[in-house]
């Protein structure tokens, strides 16, 4: 078990930031996720460039014989162009939701093993032990622990016996963030009269001793938290080589 690794250094100083500018933001309207992110296409990789370190550690963390991998909210493909460089032939299925995003992916991976599916990777059939790997980077982050617990029970049915997840993604720093946002999203939501089952572009992070929770009822072992870069922590689950019924 590797030692946990520290979320926010300073969590007072952050809630207060937080609190700030959800009260500067307070009268925002929310976004439909798919528009959010078509309207930002062209600068969002310069704006992601935060978490280049973490998207290195992304494809360090994969090892040799993976594959298939299968990319969970693959966007523009960031993490995707430092696994690439790694392992050019891996072979890759990439779901999201941003019709914009996954051609630039597209053009940019052109003669790759790489399957792209404009889709709802929520509710998209997943398959049956058919991946050795299943990723997700800066993605879940928006969902609720009732649409998460769904979707790992999905991944690890999806996932080769001896498979793992990694998601690497927003974390709360404590209880009182996750409520905060949740709280907050759900407002917003009435505010504007957008229904519950409509996505939209707001963060609502789990803490991590939920997120490992859910991973570990959906039948993940092993469940840890490798790293912290930026904001980006690294979550990992395993799926038993054998049954271990």
């Amino acid at each position: 078990m590797t030692k946990t690794p520290v979320i926010r250094e300073n969590i007072p100083a952050y809630l207060a930031e937080l609190r700030q500018w959800l009260d500067e933001t307070k009268d925002v309207p929310l976004e439909g996720m798919d528009g959010f992110f078509t309207a930002r296409i062209e600068g969002y990789e310069a704006h992601m460039a935060v978490w280049e370190k973490a998207y290195g550690r992304t494809a360090a963390l994969l090892p040799e014989g993976c594959g298939p991998l299968l990319d969970l909210g693959c966007g523009t493909g960031l993490e995707l162009d430092r696994i690439f460089a790694r392992w050019p032939d891996l072979p890759v299925t990439g779901i999201d939701l941003c019709a914009a995003m996954l051609e630039k992916l597209r053009a940019k991976h052109a003669g790759r093993r790489l399957t792209l599916q404009c889709a709802d990777y929520l509710t998209a059939g997943l398959g049956d032990a058919r991946y050795g790997a299943v990723l997700s980077v800066q993605s879940l982050h928006h969902f609720t622990p009732a649409q998460k617990s769904a979707l790992y029970c999905r991944i690890y049915q999806a996932l080769r016996p001896g498979g793992f997840f990694l998601e690497v993604d927003y974390i709360a720093c404590c209880g009182e963030e996750e409520t905060l946002l949740r709280a907050e999203c759900a407002r917003r939501r009435a505010r504007d009269g957008i229904p519950a089952e409509q996505f939209v572009h707001f963060d609502t992070p789990l803490t991590l001793p939920h997120e490992l929770a859910l991973l570990r009822t959906a039948g993940f072992y092993e469940c840890e938290a490798l790293d912290s870069i930026a904001g980006a922590t690294f979550v990992r689950g395993m799926k038993p080589a054998v049954s271990r019924a």
